[in-house]
């Protein structure tokens, strides 16, 4: 293993560059180097490089004067060349500053980007690698973005995005600013997601990303941006001004507009791996700094100890990027006006020195107490692919998850696949199978259909199987756990009675996620019938492929529709995204007298609550789940299968009518929304129908009349 331990940076470190009187200061953490030097580039591409001193915590440091916002630099950064101690040092590689504030310029995947040779992984490579990698900006601080009055998770509903994609075919964003933060920020696509009932908005990897050389070698692209190469740095190609650094005041004015309309910004952000991939890959910036120090390596030290499935994992267990990953956090938040963050592939980062998983990690522990991240969201994708990787469930206080138990139920339920309807009622009420301890909330599952991998919306309900070709990998990438059903036809069709029935499942998958406890979470353009045509892993796909095609929403206007006004009655009313678990108690009215109804029940359509043989009935495809306050109730009817049910309408204490407010049946099927129907009432659900109707409740207990006494 290791050779020795490493010293962490001192707390008062102030690593990267930074601009300081006439001049700037250049701070670099590299343990085991014996030798740092700054290469200062010119507008003519000459460099003039600068020894920088070391301290004893391995921090190496100068100041130059006369240099300022926007100039371009790299480091040369000299040591051993002894890769079986992980040791990989090679000062011909222009290395990226991890804590550079923008990049600007690409990688020539042709070039000497690695540190070997083509014959040997173990072989020194002596070739300059300048012209082929991406260079370093200075950028001088600037104001923060306008602040945003953050709303708790159970209050927030999320809205999956990838910033250049999502604006890339917007008809009303001007075409220079298409697929730019300025194109996110533009009043056109804000108004969209206001009018949806977006609440936060998760971008999709902007820290800066490369593309793998396999994907380039294919003539590919790496499109989602999990790759990252600077967790400091907006992504340069997002930017829409074609100047060194600028890419970051784009940045900031996306997020005070975003944040001026009411709109939290949250990054998915990819702290587990970097983009070198395995030792065998380029070198950009950490190998060369030092691969030992950042990268879990194999015993022998030979080659990287990868559980992400990219080819490396950054090591979390040393001090020094421990570090690393919470400077860049509260950089985000301090400066760059960020929210929240999503963790990909959490797991990997609360791995110890041995790779075992440990929930009390000190990087974890960290994030929870940092006096700058309270109040900020942390939702992690709680697995990654090594050893006890899956840890739903199990992040604790202060955490939200991706509960990918949520989306495979909530598929399997309206595609047919489930035997009754227990775990729907352990969905629909918070997942407290999986979250109902150490003190926490239903806010703690994040209710996912779908996300950037796998099916859109639409495609879950017009694909039986996935159609990778594009990726040029033989169909052979992504999942094969779908759980979709295509309706009865495989891919795209001019039959109007499918296409009916497959915006139906839609607003039933939608229904489902949007009435359950917990925070929603809507994968941009599900609400317009974006497809990808059958491709479920469109990582590689930076084309119409994976962008929004706004064409779609005049033929799906009937979904949008539907998502913004169930959104907009769950935003009015609180009993429909309640912040603590309900356990069947008592409504009680100002007075502290019960009123006769519960806070949560099931229904099971004709004697009023759920038997237990209605539980244990796997046949049983239809669901209804009754919340109350003191106040108001709302009952919602889950009907999955595909035939028609008659549900009769309870009577008191449930309510004494039912105002229908929304359902996703047809005109011709169930009466329009506002229609009063007394209790009593039999109603007949359609096949695989989501309706939600308001009873009229006593909101005071009723008195007993009184005795008149005898004159």
């Amino acid at each position: 293993m290791r050779l020795e331990a490493l010293p962490a940076p001192a707390s008062d470190a102030r690593l990267g560059a930074h601009v300081d009187n006439n001049g700037t200061s250049f701070s670099l953490w590299a343990p085991r180097a014996t030798r740092v030097e700054v290469a200062l580039v010119a507008a003519d591409r000459s460099q003039h490089n600068v020894d920088l001193e070391a301290s004893a915590e391995g921090v190496w440091s100068t100041w130059v004067e006369g240099v300022g916002d926007g100039a371009l630099y790299g480091y040369r950064v000299h040591g051993p060349w002894d890769p079986e101690s992980g040791r990989r040092f090679n000062p011909a590689r222009l290395l990226m500053d991890p804590y550079a504030r923008a990049y600007t310029g690409g990688v020539d995947y042709a070039g000497p980007i690695r540190d070997h040779t083509a014959e040997s992984n173990y072989l020194l490579d002596p070739t300059d690698s300048f012209l082929a990698v991406p260079l370093s900006v200075v950028v001088a601080p600037t104001p923060a973005p306008a602040p945003v009055a953050r709303r708790p998770m159970s209050d927030s509903v999320i809205y999956e995005l990838h910033v250049k994609g999502y604006t890339r075919l917007h008809p009303q964003v001007p075409e220079h600013l298409r697929g730019t933060y300025a194109g996110l920020a533009h009043p056109a696509v804000i108004e969209h997601l206001v009018a949806t009932g977006v609440t936060a908005v998760e971008l999709l990897p902007i820290h800066h990303f490369v593309s793998e050389p396999f994907v380039v070698g294919s003539g590919l692209t790496n499109y989602w941006g999990y790759n990252s190469m600077g967790f400091f740095a907006p992504h340069e190609a997002y930017g829409s001004v074609r100047a060194a650094g600028a890419q970051v005041a784009d940045f900031k004015e996306m997020v005070s507009a975003l944040h001026h309309a009411g709109i939290e910004v949250i990054l998915d952000v990819v702290y587990n791996h970097t983009g070198e991939g395995g030792h065998e890959g380029p070198t950009l910036s950490f190998r060369g700094i030092d691969h030992g120090g950042y990268y879990r390596l194999t015993p022998d030290n030979k080659n990287d100890y990868d559980v992400t499935g990219t080819g490396n994992s950054v090591d979390t267990s040393e001090p020094g990027v421990q570090r690393l990953v919470l400077d860049s956090l509260r950089y985000w938040v301090t400066e760059m006006g960020v929210d929240g963050f999503r963790f990909d592939l959490a797991t990997t980062l609360i791995r110890d020195a041995n790779h075992h998983v440990d929930q009390e990690h000190p990087l974890k522990l960290a994030m929870q107490t940092d006096p700058v991240l309270q109040g900020v969201k942390l939702i992690a994708e709680p697995w990654d692919v090594g050893p006890y990787g899956y840890q739903v469930g199990k992040w604790g206080p202060g955490w939200s998850e991706w509960n990918d138990q949520f989306r495979g139920y909530v598929r399997d339920y309206w595609r047919g696949h489930t035997r009754g309807v227990q775990e729907l009622a352990t969905r629909l009420s918070g997942s407290p199978d999986l979250y109902h301890h150490e003190d926490r909330t239903p806010e703690a599952s994040v209710n996912i259909i779908t996300a950037h991998d796998g099916f859109t919306a639409r495609d879950l309900v017009s694909y039986n199987r996935k159609h990778n070709d594009a990726n040029k990998e033989r169909n052979r990438d992504g999942t094969d756990d779908n759980r979709s059903w295509n309706c009865g036809v495989e891919g795209e069709t001019d039959d109007e009675g499918i296409n009916a029935l497959r915006r139906r499942q839609v607003k039933n998958l939608l229904a489902t996620m949007f009435l359950s406890f917990g925070t929603p979470m809507i994968t941009a353009g599900d609400e317009l019938g974006r497809t990808q045509h059958g491709n479920n892993n469109a990582y590689c796909q930076d084309g119409p492929i994976s962008w929004v095609e706004w064409g779609q929403l005049d033929a799906w206007r009937d979904v949008h529709n539907f998502a913004s006004r169930l959104l907009m009655l769950r935003a009015e009313h609180a009993i429909l995204r309640s912040p603590v678990y309900r356990h069947r108690s008592d409504v009680l009215d100002g007075r502290g007298m019960p009123l006769g109804r519960p806070d949560l029940a099931w229904l099971n359509g004709y004697t009023g609550e759920m038997t237990t043989d209605d539980w244990h009935d796997e046949g049983r495809t239809t669901l209804g789940m009754y919340v109350s306050d003191a106040s108001e109730a709302f009952i919602s009817w889950f009907h999955s299968g595909d035939y028609h049910v008659e549900i009769t309408l309870p009577d008191l204490p449930w309510g004494s009518s039912y105002r229908i407010l929304l359902h996703t049946g047809g005109e011709d099927e169930l009466p329009a929304p506002d229609v009063v129907l007394a209790s009593g009432t039999v109603m007949t659900l359609p096949p695989r129908s989501v309706i939600v109707m308001q009873p009229d409740v006593p909101t005071r207990r009723a008195r007993s009349p009184r005795k008149r006494s005898s004159s």
